[in-house]
């Protein structure tokens, strides 16, 4: 049997996402991507799905998957295991121990920092950062910031759902492989 492709369940995974108005302040539809987790069959799809689509896009290969604190970590390192590569943690500042790589970026009411572990990666990883969704973009170029700060190499940056109006793909470097999902 096949492994399921990325165009195979994006209405599955749409159908699946919960739209919340006026949720965390009003004016805000919120994208809720918890409904995912009750199909356990559907969060094995996107995995092996999104796994595919990296081996058939990289066949030389991906060192490691990132994953962006807190929802990357739901999809990251599955797909990590899939691929028997490496899952680098993104975390917000202070939540690692040791000496860390750190980036800060604006939002829209103050500054907020990102984090890796140094050490984690070397020159040499060819890495894809995995999250939910991207709205503005701070958060996602400042994971690449922290990961290329390493020399390492950023080939993709993959999100589930990305939110067109807000133009965060914009903010993004123009070298930057974005790969969206579902288009909200």
């Amino acid at each position: 049997m096949s492994s399921p492709t990325l165009d195979s369940i994006r209405q599955k995974v749409d159908d699946a996402v919960l739209c919340v108005p006026d949720f965390p302040k009003p004016g805000i539809l919120f994208r809720d991507i918890m409904p995912i987790f009750k199909q356990p069959k559907l969060v094995s799809n996107i995995c092996s799905a999104v796994a595919s689509h990296l081996r058939e896009s990289f066949p030389h290969g991906i060192t490691a998957i990132a994953g962006l604190e807190a929802r990357g970590f739901l999809f990251g390192p599955q797909i990590a295991i899939l691929l028997d590569c490496i899952f680098v943690p993104i975390r917000k500042l202070g939540k690692l121990p040791g000496a860390t790589i750190k980036a800060s970026y604006v939002k829209e009411y103050g500054v907020d920092t990102v984090e890796i572990q140094q050490g984690i990666l070397s020159p040499n990883d060819t890495v894809v950062i995995v999250d939910d969704l991207i709205a503005t973009g701070g958060t996602m170029r400042a994971a690449m910031e922290v990961i290329e700060a390493t020399q390492a190499k950023v080939i993709e940056c993959f999100v589930l759902i990305e939110l067109e109006a807000l133009e965060g793909v914009k903010v993004l470097p123009e070298h930057c492989n974005f790969v969206t999902l579902l288009k909200h």
